[in-house]
């Protein structure tokens, strides 16, 4: 039995919407009856390079860019002014701007609220001045490879709650507009958005979750100082190039942060010789102003760090905030960073209850106090044995004398250990493919568990 004729238009509709707007199109064939209906899904998707295929060289035929303008034009004409509640547009150099306007500007008519846009054009575009002033946009995401201009007259986007800005650069003096523009703003995330502003402040009395991720973009200008006013956050992800300064940090009611600061050879290398007292003043503007960045994240519950990160904490040794609300801590190790800041930080935080750490194999300095066992025990100072964390997750272990060393040691350091995990990667040969090393693991776990009270596991995780 044909069970789908018999369903109403509005369920069909329903159905029609979980596809493709192309995909939707396609079902046009199968009878008279839903040669439109596509039309009349309240979430429209349109993608150039999906219409298109991504066969070589086709987007470069004479009338194919026009056949997708065309497809869109029909279908929003179809629709007449019924409501739309999401509008998806990607599109890049070929596709007329004139088009790309009129769209948005149709739909922003009919009462939008989730408008995501994705526009390559390849060389300075302005946004429909329409989409500043919408008073139906709750979700924005906008996108571009190059600078989006933003309509400063009379911009307003009183209903807007979440804003993406991925891969796209704003004119000088328009971050601080736009965002002044949003009151019910609570979620604003930046990727690989390039700084204009040499003096940036993100200030919200509401926004809830923030994110700058700068991995692999590289700003206009340097940073000079950075400021976070936004006593509302609980959530900040922030991944970028050390400002020179953070003048204000009012992150008071943050629940989880994870910071990845990015650091040039440079910086390392000053770091450690400016801990070592071998030279006197910063040659790279910042590394003696991270602790304001720090001391702002005080009050967090989670917290994960780079391992720059975790070199540029070892200049804030002295400055170290004391995290009275740290349940977790997680970080992240490398073999070329070292891991000069755990004694202080570890001991800052009275009430910390698990601690993750990704590799165990890192940079080995003097000043790793009691932390590791990487340095003889006549050199160790400030114990741990007040430090309360009761769980110790370990992955990307790898089997080597080294680790086991370490481990040994931390159930030794830490005397409120109750549950270790270790995870293996599968792919790691020096543990799984040589017998012997699997042998001499399984006995060495039967020996911790005896030796101390803690539960003791060793885990294999696939790959990621």
């Amino acid at each position: 039995m044909d069970l789908f004729s018999s369903l109403p238009d509005d369920l069909l509709c329903h159905i029609l919407s979980f596809l493709t707007t192309k995909e939707a199109a396609l079902t046009s064939v199968l009878t008279k009856r839903w040669r439109n209906l596509f039309a009349f899904v309240p979430y429209l998707e349109f993608d150039d390079s999906v219409f298109l295929h991504p066969e070589g060289g086709k987007r470069e035929k004479e009338g194919i860019l026009q056949s997708f303008m065309d497809f869109v034009d029909r279908v929003l004409a179809l629709q007449g002014d019924s409501p739309i509640v999401k509008f998806s547009l990607k599109c890049k150099t070929g596709v007329d701007s004139d088009h790309v306007d009129r769209w948005i500007c149709n739909v922003l008519a009919r009462g939008v609220s989730d408008l995501d846009l994705f526009i390559d054009f390849r060389y300075l575009y302005c946004l429909p001045h329409e989409v500043g002033v919408s008073r139906t946009l709750v979700e924005l995401r906008v996108g571009s490879e190059f600078d989006i201009y933003w309509w400063e007259k009379d911009l307003c986007l009183p209903m807007l709650k979440t804003l993406v800005l991925d891969s796209c650069g704003l004119c000088i003096g328009q971050f601080q507009i736009l965002l002044s523009a949003c009151p019910a703003l609570e979620e604003l995330d930046m990727t690989n958005k390039r700084w204009r502003d040499s003096n940036v402040t993100v200030s919200s009395p509401i926004l809830k979750e923030l994110t700058i991720d700068l991995h692999g973009c590289c700003s206009v200008v340097n940073l000079k100082s950075l400021s976070f006013d936004a006593p509302s956050l609980v959530y900040f992800y922030y991944c970028d190039s050390l400002a020179e300064d953070y003048p204000q940090v009012n992150l008071k009611n943050l629940v989880e942060a994870q910071i990845h600061l990015l650091l040039t050879q440079g910086q390392i290398e000053q770091a450690r010789a400016l801990n070592n007292k071998m030279l006197v003043d910063d040659v790279f503007p910042g590394l003696g102003n991270a602790w304001k960045l720090i001391t702002g994240l005080k009050n967090v519950q989670q917290l994960y760090l780079s391992p720059d990160t975790l070199e540029v904490l070892s200049r804030c040794c002295e400055a170290m905030p004391v995290f009275n609300n740290l349940k977790l801590l997680s970080i992240w190790s490398d073999m070329n960073r070292g891991w000069q800041a755990m004694p202080v930080l570890l001991r800052n935080c009275p009430h910390l209850e698990t601690l993750i750490i990704e590799g165990l194999l890192h940079y080995v300095t003097d000043k790793c106090g009691d932390v590791c066992d990487c340095i003889s025990r006549g050199h160790k100072v400030h114990p741990l044995t007040s430090c309360p964390v009761k769980k110790l997750q370990i992955y990307e272990f790898r089997g080597t004398i080294r680790e086991l060393e370490m481990i040994k040691h931390f159930l030794e350091v830490f005397p409120c250990l109750k549950e270790m995990e270790i995870y293996a990667h599968e792919n790691f040969p020096t543990l799984f493919k040589d017998p012997k090393m699997v042998e001499r693991v399984g006995k060495m776990m039967n020996f911790y568990n005896k030796l101390s009270s803690c539960s003791v596991q060793l885990l294999v995780r696939g790959p990621l």
